[in-house]
């Protein structure tokens, strides 16, 4: 399946921003949606609401789902926004223009007959990207082609195609060696005997159509409608949907929130296919993630745990083991699967904790205060006795903010949370004092609107009284005039 590699659904004109501040933006999903979400190049949008802490949301939005650049994409319609018929026409040809040159059935076409010739006829353009059959030969003469593509090659897509390099659309990052042959072992100690691998972007010159879908990871959008959703569901409900398990590798910068919606929605495809004996199973699931976004995963996910195992990417200067990159890798794997049926490798510096009943990193020492290994980056963490939890080593207890921090923190109050009470648990819409809230915020503009008024209607008054006092001294005037002259 594939979706964009780097995502943060934004428009930057519009001031949307990918974490919460004293500003920012939520997804909307309503529960009964009257219309449809109108559709971009990749598919149908999502409902955006800008929110500022402590004040009413504005108007509600619908932009991109996959970029957060609008230079890649630039659609943006307010939600009560109606279109005449010449707009919504040109939006159409916008929309079919942008799709790929190639639709998924001439690609699986094409990729029968590039399989059926022989060794040294079957060609790779490196600057296209693109397997070439005989009769695309002359079109890439000045191009660089390589020759003699194996069947092993078109097994590994990813060492024929150059990654992407747009962080703001499609950046591709890879799996080093190291992380992909330990996942592949992985799934194959467990058993599993398919995997649906949700971003693989563009893959589908390689599969046959029992083996690709064109797909958006943001907004559960088949391209290829009907008939690669039944393709998918077919996958998931082979043998009862026993043998598989789902892999994805979103983009960091991707919103928690319509990922896990999306994901939820393939897990409730597979779960057609089981018998009532089985209604409590889960989809077993790997989501590679940074450890940073466990709360909010596990917010949606509440039966899954983050492994301590850290994901190295090649192509990633910062994701990667080495000189040029980080000590420790951020990137984990959250799963349903119990830790304790999950062996990480010793050789890579995991060991296993007898009392968690789970492998972790060497470093991860198991604090009797918290009962658990706690470290969550890879290092030693302390345990605070104020906060009551163990927190980073770097990490002092401030009594301004009344929490552990960086020694050079602002105690500016609370950056991230709810919006309303800035709590971390919750997000503003489900906040318990909204009630109170919207309440407080109306009886200020009220009030703000009475005093408004009455300045207004003071200075009315007082120019009122001023033209009053002119006439009355003028008549005075006149009067005095009259009296002398007379």
């Amino acid at each position: 399946m594939a979706a964009p590699r780097d995502w943060l659904g934004t428009v930057e004109a519009e001031g949307i921003a990918g974490r919460q501040g004293s500003s920012g933006v939520e997804v909307v999903f309503p529960s009964d949606p009257a219309t449809p979400a109108p559709l971009c190049p990749h598919g149908p949008t999502l409902l955006f609401v800008k929110v500022n802490q402590g004040k009413k949301g504005t108007r509600r939005f619908y932009a991109c789902s996959a970029c957060r650049d609008r230079k890649d994409c630039n659609f943006f319609q307010w939600e009560d926004e109606k279109l005449s018929g010449a707009r919504l026409a040109a939006r159409e040809a916008h929309n079919q223009k942008c799709q790929p040159p190639l639709s998924r059935m001439q690609c699986v076409e094409r990729y029968v007959k590039f399989i059926e010739l022989p060794l040294s006829q079957r060609k790779f353009c490196k600057e296209c990207q693109q397997l070439l059959l005989p009769d695309d030969w002359e079109k890439h003469q000045e191009h660089r082609v390589v020759g003699d593509i194996s069947i092993t090659q078109l097994k590994r897509p990813s060492q024929l195609l150059y990654p992407l390099e747009n962080k703001k659309t499609n950046a591709q990052y890879l799996f080093a060696d190291r992380s992909c042959q330990f996942l592949v072992d992985l799934l194959s100690t467990l058993g599993f005997t398919r995997v649906l691998c949700v971003g693989t972007p563009r893959y589908s010159q390689f599969y046959m159509e029992d083996s690709f879908c064109h797909y958006n990871m943001f907004n559960h959008h088949f391209f290829d409608g009907k008939a690669a959703l039944e393709v998918c569901r077919t996958f998931l409900q082979e043998d009862k949907g026993e043998g598989v398990i789902m892999v994805t590798d979103p983009p960091f910068g991707g919103l928690v929130e319509p990922l896990a919606v999306t994901f939820k929605k393939l897990i409730a495809m597979w779960k057609e296919g089981q018998s009532q004996d089985s209604s409590q199973k889960e989809l077993p699931i790997f989501w590679i993630f940074p450890y940073f976004f466990e709360f909010r995963i596990r917010q949606f996910f509440p039966s899954f745990c983050m492994l301590d195992y850290q994901v190295d990417y090649d192509n990633h200067a910062l994701y990667k083991h080495g000189k040029t990159g980080r000590k420790q890798s951020p990137v984990r794997i959250f799963t349903n699967i119990p830790p304790n049926k999950i062996i990480l490798p010793s050789e890579e510096g995991y060991r296993f904790c007898p009392l968690c009943q789970r492998y972790v990193s060497l470093e991860n020492q198991h604090c009797e205060h918290c009962n658990s290994c706690t470290s969550k980056d890879g290092r030693k963490w302390n345990h605070c006795f104020l906060c009551k939890k163990c927190v980073k080593p770097s990490w002092i207890h401030c009594s301004i903010c009344s929490h552990c921090a960086l020694p050079d923190h602002s105690c500016g109050g609370p950056k991230d949370g709810c919006f309303i009470c800035g709590e971390l648990d919750h997000k503003r819409s489900t906040c318990p004092n909204i009630a109170t809230s919207k309440k407080v915020n109306k009886a200020v503009r009220k009030q703000k609107q009475r005093k408004s008024n009455k300045m207004k209607m003071g200075t009315t008054k007082g120019q009122s009284m001023n033209h009053t006092s002119v006439t009355r001294k003028k008549s005075r005037r006149e009067r005095a005039h009259q009296y002398l002259c007379s």
